[in-house]
């Protein structure tokens, strides 16, 4: 098995979201699901699925037609952990860039703004409190 990398391609981020939702998911499943948004071979889907499993994020079990495939970490802890990486590889661990590009560039909503100064208060809160 290939070590599970913290990134994920596009579409194995797409088939991973499709995963996620239902909990579990076929192949046809998955493929049905990305044929209503866009083309795509069967064969594509199957290949890209076996490669999931084959880097630790997908598990397989077989039913009596078919392989069914649950994720083999929870969804927030794989965007955590891209998005570690993505910080850690773009911006040298410093999260602060991210942040200030995003606020300067206009990426972020007014309400987004003021979910962040929400979170940084409370963070202030805790660790003023000493949690």
């Amino acid at each position: 098995m290939r070590s599970a990398s913290p990134t994920l391609t596009e579409q194995e981020l797409e088939i991973m979201k499709i995963v996620w939702s239902r909990g579990t998911a076929t192949v046809r499943d998955v493929y049905e699901t990305i044929l209503e948004r866009r083309k795509v071979a069967y064969t594509t889907v199957m290949t890209m699925m076996k490669i999931l499993e084959q880097k630790g994020h997908l598990k397989k079990a077989s039913d009596e037609k078919a392989h069914v495939y649950t994720p083999v970490k929870p969804k927030a802890q794989v965007i955590h952990n891209m998005v570690t990486d993505f910080v850690r590889r773009v911006f040298d661990g410093s999260a602060e860039p991210l942040v200030m590009h995003l606020v300067e560039e206009r990426h972020l909503s007014e309400s987004e703004m003021k979910e962040i100064e929400k979170l940084l208060r409370g963070r202030k809160t805790r660790a003023a409190s000493g949690s």
